[in-house]
């Protein structure tokens, strides 16, 4: 089969949707797919097409929001190119203007199109209303009719990754066609134990002046105001009043990262908060192998991959009651859940004292992932393709019928009306 995939969201931007679609990318062309991407580039004026890894980057224009990008709705220069793919299924990843480009590509070459609905928008529209209440309701009000919209008249097949976002389609924006929940797999083996560099770790450990006794306590992501680090640090200020060796360590950059650092030392708890910054891909495994337990706060994940990579790498997870991590996360068994800064406290200071309870928590931890496997994930998206292609031409075919249909009732009618001015 051949693919492709349209996206705003690609490496060398890093967040959960590249890490997806990388994915993907990689997991179809094990099962002999041929992949194409289209994303945006990083400049304004440059295409650049890497014909060994099948990536076309076109210009894009920054919005301010992070580091994402726009481009023009229909970059003409690249028409021929996509076309010479011969595609047989399009498959988008975003809403913005790639996705609007992915949709004209589906439509005027009749291509199958699949749409991954990836971002609950709904829940990021404080960026545009700047927390102005009555702005706010009307910009979720924008974003459920453009999901909505999309979804609606775009799309061969609808796909989203957890059932978080599948309820929110279903019960608040009474979406009533199929949706295909399909949780994006991972790489898990890159974050086992057995194939990761431990003397890297000791020494990774030491360089942040951790001692054996501390008890580490992960972050990953981006740090930015939906992912809730301030109820992290509030947490830490209630831990550090009677227990300093319990530490957390936060790996990731983003636009808040200043605040939350200025944050840090306003509540007195820079000496045991540490900020790592943004790492290098291949180092994040070191970084989960650091710690005792993987923390996350935050509750407009769609998915939370990060979840996923610190079960594979035995770490008992602990994070906010959020149905996005529902599927991953079973209370007791290889994590826990919170909901006030006083639970989140008081699980963590359990948790650095019961190494018994650690040690179970994590032996269950990689039993729980099996869904998550690349195999796993790249068959699924198969069999959406081949139902989109399916469903796709037989809305063809029922065209085709009703254009020749009325066709043959038109030519009857010229017909007699010829006749009748013959007569």
């Amino acid at each position: 089969m051949r693919i492709g995939m349209f996206t705003d969201s690609y490496p060398p931007f890093i967040n959960g949707v590249s890490t997806s679609i990388e994915t993907l990318k990689g997991a179809l062309e094990e099962k002999g797919h041929t992949v194409y991407v289209v994303t945006v580039g990083q400049d304004s004026s440059t295409y650049h097409y890497d014909e060994e890894k099948r990536i076309l980057k076109v210009p894009g224009i920054p919005i301010g929001i992070y580091d994402y990008r726009v481009t023009s709705i229909y970059p003409v220069r690249i028409i021929n190119q996509i076309k010479d793919w011969n595609l047989d299924v399009i498959h988008s990843h975003t809403e913005s203007t790639i996705g609007l480009f992915a949709r004209l590509m589906a439509k005027q070459y009749h291509i199958p199109l699949v749409h991954t609905y990836h971002t609950m928008y709904k829940d990021y529209t404080y960026y545009v209303s700047r927390n102005h209440k009555l702005f706010d309701l009307g910009c979720k009000k924008v974003v459920e009719y453009l999901s909505k919209f999309y979804c609606d008249n775009t799309a061969d097949a609808f796909i989203v990754p957890t059932n978080k976002t599948y309820r929110v389609f279903r019960e608040e924006y009474h979406y009533d066609k199929d949706i295909y929940v399909i949780p994006t797999g991972i790489d898990a083996k890159r974050f086992y134990r057995e194939n990761v560099d431990l003397k890297k770790v000791e020494k990774l450990r030491k360089s942040y002046g951790f001692r054996k006794k501390d008890f580490v306590v992960l972050f990953v992501g981006r740090l930015a105001q939906e992912k809730n680090i301030d109820f992290l640090l509030r947490v830490m200020q209630r831990i550090k009043k009677h227990y300093s060796n319990i530490k957390l360590l936060i790996v990731g950059d983003g636009p808040d990262r200043e605040r939350y650092e200025a944050d840090s030392k306003m509540l007195d708890v820079e000496n045991v908060v540490v900020f790592a910054g943004k790492v290098a891909w291949t180092d994040v495994p070191l970084y989960y192998h650091m710690a005792n337990c993987f923390i996350t706060a935050s509750i407009t994940e769609t998915q939370g991959l990060t979840v996923i990579e610190a079960l594979a790498a035995d770490l008992p997870v602990t994070c906010i009651r959020d149905t996005a991590f529902e599927d991953m996360v079973e209370e007791g068994v290889n994590g826990y859940y919170f909901q006030t800064e006083e639970e989140c406290a008081a699980l963590l200071k359990d948790l650095a004292f019961s190494p018994t309870k650690l040690e179970e928590l994590k032996k269950n931890g990689r039993k729980s992932i099996e869904k998550y496997s690349l195999e796993q994930f790249a068959t699924s998206v198969e069999a959406v393709y081949q139902k989109a292609i399916e469903k796709h031409h037989n809305k063809k075919d029922l065209s085709t019928f009703v254009t020749n249909t009325f066709k043959k009732i038109f030519k009857k009618k010229e017909k007699k009306d010829d006749t009748s001015f013959k007569s």
